[in-house]
C-alpha cells in the first residue's frame, strides 16, 4: 500500500499464520532462550501447562503479516518505535494467529512535508478470538522518493 492509501480508522486484515513448535524452538533458543520457550517438557509442568512462544517471536510474526499485507511496496523507510506492546495471553504451538491493524493517525509532518507519519494500533488474535499481542506502532514513510520493491 502507498501511505496515500491509509485512512484514520482503516481496518486491515492479515492470516491466519500457524505457530508450530519447532518455530516457537527455533527463535527461543537463538533469541530468547528461556526454559518455557525451549524445554516442552520442563514447560508442560509450568503455570503456563506448556511451551510458549516468546513474545519477541509473537511480535515478529506480525510484523511479517503488516509487511506483507501493508507496507511491501510502500515508501515504508523505518519506525522511531513503539508506543506499548503487550501480550495479554501467551501464543502456543498449534495456534493459528491473524492481524488487526487499525489506522489511528495519518498525517505529513508539518516540518517536513516528504515525510509520511503513521500511528496504528497491531493486535493479534488466535482461532479462539483470544487477543495475544497488542502494540501501538509509528511507522515513517518517505514520500519523496520512489518505493524499492
Amino acid at each position: 500500500m502507498k501511505f496515500a492509501d491509509f485512512y484514520v480508522g482503516q481496518i486491515i486484515q492479515a492470516g491466519p499464520v500457524t505457530v508450530s513448535e519447532a518455530e516457537v524452538i527455533q527463535f527461543a533458543t537463538a533469541y530468547d532462550p528461556q526454559w518455557f520457550h525451549t524445554d516442552p517438557d520442563a514447560a508442560q509442568h509450568s503455570r503456563f501447562g506448556g511451551l510458549i512462544a516468546s513474545g519477541w517471536h509473537t511480535c515478529g510474526l506480525a510484523m511479517r503479516l503488516v509487511a506483507d499485507a501493508a507496507l511491501h511496496g510502500s515508501e515504508s523507510f523505518a519506525s522511531p518505535g513503539l508506543a506499548y506492546v503487550k501480550w495479554p495471553h501467551p501464543v502456543r504451538p498449534g495456534d493459528q494467529l491473524s492481524l488487526t491493524a487499525t489506522v489511528l493517525e495519518s498525517r505529513r509532518s508539518s516540518g517536513k512535508s516528504h515525510l509520511g507519519i503513521l500511528r496504528w494500533r497491531w493486535q493479534l488474535f488466535n482461532a479462539a478470538g483470544t487477543e495475544v499481542l497488542d502494540l501501538e506502532a509509528t511507522s515513517l514513510f518517505d514520500l519523496s522518493k520512489t518505493p524499492t520493491p
